[in-house]
């Protein structure tokens, strides 16, 4: 059985957050800040849905390319605000990247990434883990004696081998692609992705 499915959101609930992402990053541009939950509450733009307390992930593309990646794993801020924060932090925060300059907001296109709450997976070996991944479906995260990273859902157009998924996640958290033992803790969850359409 995976993990619960994330709670639908309705397309003008979607056009909501891309706008809000989009906005926090032309306020950082502006100020060095994103926006904030006073902001957002006083312009009308936290609806009901929006109010409900959610970790996302605002991906950042540029003719195509990843331009910025930041996220949330833990609950912490209404849905609209977890987006207004990520969306700042992947422009201007993202280590990999130089910070965005004016001059690329309008070639930049965004991805929202909403998560479903964590289950755990339970098992005593690599093999099993992999045999208990839903290509395609799960979003992962490994942890380990202090380390931790995830791969959302859309990885695995990337890398559809379960296998290639597991050791570059692996990489990604600072473990040896052939190491595993008991202090191995293996998360799953579901996602719901969406995005602005691709700028030229």
């Amino acid at each position: 059985m995976g993990p619960m499915p994330c709670a639908e959101l309705g397309a003008r609930e979607r056009a909501a957050l891309l706008s809000i992402a989009r906005a926090s990053i032309a306020h950082g541009l502006e100020h060095g800040d994103p926006l904030e939950a006073a902001y957002l509450e006083q312009a009308g733009l936290i609806s009901d849905a929006l109010a409900a307390p959610a970790a996302t992930f605002v991906t950042i593309k540029k003719h195509g390319d990843l331009r910025g990646c930041v996220g949330s794993l833990e609950v912490k801020f209404p849905l609209a605000v977890d987006v207004a924060r990520n969306g700042y932090l992947a422009a201007f925060h993202d280590s990999r990247f130089a910070q965005l300059h004016a001059g690329e907001l309008q070639h930049i296109h965004l991805e929202i990434t909403v998560l479903s709450p964590h289950e755990p997976i339970n098992v005593a070996s690599e093999a099993q883990l992999l045999a208990e991944l839903e290509p395609g479906r799960d979003g992962l995260v490994l942890e380990c004696e202090g380390r931790r990273a995830t791969f959302l859902p859309q990885v695995w157009e990337h890398l559809p081998d379960p296998s290639a998924f597991v050791a570059e996640l692996k990489l990604k958290a600072g473990i040896p692609t052939r190491y595993w033992s008991h202090s191995v803790r293996a998360y799953r969850y579901r996602a719901e992705s969406f995005a602005e359409t691709a700028r030229a």
